[in-house]
Parts: structure tokens; sequence; C-alpha cells
């Protein structure tokens, strides 16, 4: 269950950010997926969650957007994980025309959640 947190300029139109909150659940899932957690493109509710944070008066970004994703440490996913990162952000440019940058981070952890 990946956590996606995405900063922004306070500049940037609704509509992109509403499209990004559309489709970055597909889009993440898609670069984290693996063999312990398969991705069969029917997403529940908790298999991914997205917060929406605007850049603040005194935070210091070079880029329009970052989206920092944090995914549980699997090996198979750590072995490739620039290569996922490279992916993710070539697949958010194809719709979002910002300076963009992602950050994947894969830290040992569990998640549990209620049904």
């Amino acid at each position: 269950m990946p956590l996606v947190e995405v900063t922004y300029r306070p500049e940037l139109p609704d509509t992109v950010l509403r499209e990004l909150g559309e489709w970055l659940p597909h889009l993440v899932s898609t670069a984290v997926e693996c063999p312990e957690e398969p991705y069969d493109g029917d997403l529940q509710p908790g298999d991914v969650e997205i917060r929406f944070r605007p850049l603040g008066p005194f935070d210091r970004s070079g880029m329009d957007v970052v989206i920092e994703v944090r995914s549980k440490y699997f090996a198979s996913r750590a072995a490739n994980r620039q290569e996922r990162c490279a992916r993710l952000l070539a697949d958010v440019e194809k719709f979002v025309d910002a300076n963009i940058g992602v950050y994947l981070t894969l830290p040992v952890a569990a998640w549990e959640q209620s049904e």
C-alpha cells in the first residue's frame, strides 16, 4: 500500500491537480507492482493513499510538483527502484506539463487497515 505525498506550487491549476489525483493511484500501483504485491488493476480503498499539499510561504523548491512515494520494501522492488522512479516520472509527464520530481522510498514497514 503506497503512501503518496504531492507537493505543488499553489499556481498550478486545480484541473491539473484533479487529473493527477485521478491518475496517480494507477500510475503509482504500476510503478511499484511486484510479485509480493501484484497489481491487478482493481484498486480498493486503502490500496493507495494520496495527500496533496501546496508549497507554503517558507518552503523552498525548484520544482512545480514533487511526488513522494513510500512503498513497503521488497527485494524485487529495490532491485530496480531507479527504473521504477523514472517510469513513474515519464508516465506523469505525459499529462502534466510542469517541472516534476519523483522520489521513491522503500522502507521496511508494515500496514494494516480496518475492513
